[in-house]
């Protein structure tokens, strides 16, 4: 049980060490850069301004230059699109290298797509 205890702790400061890391690079992208969205270019006002998130362009959330360099503001729409994009090139890197995880296909849906639309008329 004080093992669990202690975990809960340290799981607990390094949440809080994280959100104190974020609050702060926050802060600054949003004195750096204008309140506008890098992608679609969407507007915001103190109003919205929690729908603006600050990206981190190589992904890592620890590489925080402070002229902003690795920041990007994103909206959380084009945030979200950003990650699930990076997600899907990670996926597909595996098969580009050679992985046999997963073979590319071969199947060719529409390689007798002429002589079948020829026999239709036929019959």
């Amino acid at each position: 049980m004080a093992d669990s205890s202690k975990m809960d702790r340290i799981v607990a400061e390094a949440r809080r060490n994280r959100d104190l890391r974020e609050q702060d690079y926050r802060e600054q992208a949003l004195k750096i850069y204008p309140w506008v969205c890098g992608r679609c270019a969407r507007e915001f006002t103190r109003l919205n301004l929690q729908q603006l998130t600050v990206h981190h362009k190589n992904h890592n959330h620890d590489d925080n230059p402070p002229d902003g360099s690795n920041w990007e503001l994103l909206c959380i729409y084009c945030h979200d699109n950003e990650h699930a994009r990076h997600l899907d090139s990670a996926g597909r890197g595996d098969a580009a290298r050679g992985s046999q995880a997963e073979a590319p296909s071969t199947y060719k849906a529409f390689a007798d797509l002429k002589a079948r639309l020829k026999g239709k008329g036929d019959g």
